[in-house]
């Protein structure tokens, strides 16, 4: 959600903003702007809609100054339009300011300010910061200004800011929304991202802000301190993407790309974690907590849409497996409900990709406040998520650029049965159940090569439905998350009026939905649940529905019931979610493409969303 870029070394900035932006753009935005000190003043450039409008509204007459911040807004205060587009200025022109986050107080702050003379030309919350660093300036040093107008502010930021009056300086500050710095090879170049991905093509080390603190980027280095202007020595980490990671290479789309990296995927998760001797998990990124682990006996997962699904599908396999009791909660309702938490007894798994969704990192620090044991499952190393819970399990599914998760579902998924393998093993599942869930594990990669083989086939199916308005997803036990995730996507890319379902609560409501209009997507491979499956299509069938079922390979019984079919190879069902997304996420995939969508850039949402 929003994008920050900036830059300060030798080159040209307007370059390296725009590509910057461009890497951005998967993260949701709806305008663009940029600002450039050049000359001795600062250069303002915004537009409304993509990057490609901002590099065409630069022109030819681009700022040739080395020192800039871009941004790409996804609107909260005020419309999108060229005046609520980022940078910011105060009323003299000589600040501008770029920033992520919500200013909560900002019409308190913006009627104090007017009271004293400050005019503003925008609708936005951000714009408050730049006259009130411009109030603070006229009395004190631009860095100690800036700290002191983040002391008035109520909510969060992630901001840089460049200013006429020291034109070889970027300031930057973080509360809440992710900033990183970056380091160039040599020592004269230095970046600010709300994202590693705009940094990859320039250099691997780089520097994460924590909260509440500020950085100066100047061509001599950086320096971070508190906001109370306290020194900080920050350590530097490494990106280990790649350019090609980033790119979208052979494929049509990023989601293309990451849905059939998902074979990598499901072998890098469990890389290295899998002692088949002893039928056990190794996660060394729980070695720390392993104690505390064992005396734990109730879980609360926390997360947000995908993340939130992919939790559902741990709770049937940690309390299977583990026998221990979990509670999923969505992390956008967890702190306004009076949970009860015993923090000798409960661990609280916090699940997110990016590591940065605000909603999940408000619910793991009011769990870290009360005591708990808190765990992460994240994608993104050294995110905010990481380095705030006290143990963790990286899925290792390199960058997902596409705003619809897909691989990062899947590594979460298997993510999960490993934690419950491991709980299981350190209780009582025998070895001979540990054996057989790791020869499963290993042969997860396979079996989803195979299904990605019957791409050709899913496309047709989508081109197939493609008129339909709605539909309706049912699965049962493991499932039925699976079925709530698969209509997730096809609501997220394709723009079609989905719901996923218990099967067995199609009784309670949404069967009066049902006739030749409305088809239902059946998760119906063969389970523990398999007979109960095949009356709820009966059911569905005799109301006319079109059927299309996921079933298992050489299943002759579902035949019978629906239209058309998607046949997955058989597994344990602790892991038949894993396989049977795959047909759900090509399924939507194509179906947006085959609504003429862009499958990449669903409208109104973004990548990480960092504002509650």
């Amino acid at each position: 959600m929003c994008g920050i870029v900036g830059y300060i070394g030798k080159r040209p900035a307007t370059d390296i903003l725009l590509d910057g932006l461009r890497r951005l753009e998967y993260r949701g935005y709806d305008s663009a702007g940029m600002a450039v000190v050049h000359d001795g003043d600062i250069r303002t450039a915004k537009s409304v809609g993509r990057v490609a409008n901002l590099a065409q509204a630069v022109g030819q007459s681009r700022p040739s100054g080395t020192v800039g911040i871009a941004h790409t807004r996804w609107a909260t205060h005020g419309v999108p339009s060229d005046e609520n587009a980022h940078p910011h200025v105060d009323c003299q022109g000589g600040i501008a300011v770029v920033h992520n986050g919500i200013i909560e107080n900002w019409e308190t702050l913006r009627r104090g300010l007017e009271s004293r003379g400050h005019v503003f030309r925008s609708q936005t919350d951000t714009e408050v910061l730049a006259h009130l660093i411009e109030e603070y300036a006229s009395r004190l040093t631009l860095k100690d200004a800036l700290a002191a107008a983040l002391k008035d502010v109520i909510g969060t930021f992630g901001l840089a800011l460049v200013s006429a009056a020291e034109p070889r300086r970027i300031y930057v500050a973080r509360r809440g929304s992710p900033i990183v710095l970056g380091l160039g090879p040599k020592g004269d170049e230095f970046y600010v991202a709300s994202d590693p991905s705009a940094l990859v093509a320039y250099t691997r080390d780089v520097v994460y802000l924590d909260d509440d603190e500020l950085a100066v980027l100047s061509d001599v280095g950086v320096e971070t301190t508190t906001l109370d202007l306290v020194h900080r020595e920050k350590p530097i980490t490494k990106i280990d993407w790649t350019m090609e990671e980033i790119e979208r290479g052979r494929f049509p789309h990023f989601m293309a790309k990451e849905i059939f990296e998902q074979p990598a995927v499901a072998a890098n998760v469990v890389r290295g974690r899998l002692d088949a001797a002893g039928g056990r998990a190794v996660l060394g990124g729980l070695a720390s907590v392993d104690e505390r682990l064992r005396k734990i006996e109730r879980i609360t997962i926390i997360g947000c849409g995908s993340a939130a699904h992919a939790g559902l599908v741990g709770e049937y396999m940690i309390e299977e497996y583990a026998e221990v009791p979990v509670e999923v909660q969505l992390a956008s309702e967890y702190r306004y409900r009076r949970t009860v938490l015993d923090p000798e007894k409960e661990a609280v798994v916090a699940v997110s990709q990016s590591g940065e969704t605000a909603d999940t990192l408000g619910a793991l620090r009011e769990a870290k406040a009360r005591g708990a044991l808190t765990l992460g499952i994240v994608n993104a190393v050294g995110s905010t998520v990481a380095r705030e819970t006290d143990a963790g399990v990286f899925i290792h599914a390199g960058p997902e650029i596409a705003v619809a998760s897909t691989k990062a579902f899947l590594g979460q998924v298997i993510a999960f049965s490993l934690l419950s393998l491991h709980l299981g093993r350190q209780r009582r599942m025998s070895a001979q159940v540990g054996e057989r869930l790791v020869a499963e594990l290993h042969a997860l990669p396979q079996k989803i090569e195979k299904i990605l083989q019957q791409d050709a086939k899913i496309r047709a199916l989508a081109r197939k439905y493609s008129g339909y308005g709605g539909m309706l997803y049912l699965g049962r036990r493991y499932n039925a998350p699976v079925a709530a995730e698969g209509a997730l996507k096809l609501k997220e890319i394709a723009y079609v009026h989905a719901e996923g379902y218990a099967a067995g609560e199609m009784k309670h409501g949404p069967i009066a939905l049902l006739d030749r209009s409305f088809p239902v997507v059946a998760l119906a491979t063969k389970d523990g649940v398999y007979a109960k499956m095949r009356s709820n299509l009966e059911e569905v069938r005799a109301r006319q529905a079109p059927i299309l079922a996921v079933v298992s390979e050489g299943d002759e019984e579902v035949l019978r019931l629906a239209d058309d079919v998607i046949a997955v190879p058989r597994t344990i069902e602790m892991l038949s979610p894993i396989l049977n997304v795959i047909p759900l996420q090509l399924f939507a995939y194509h179906m947006a493409v085959a609504r003429g969508l862009d499958p990449d850039k669903p409208r109104n949402l973004a990548k990480s969303v960092t504002v509650e």
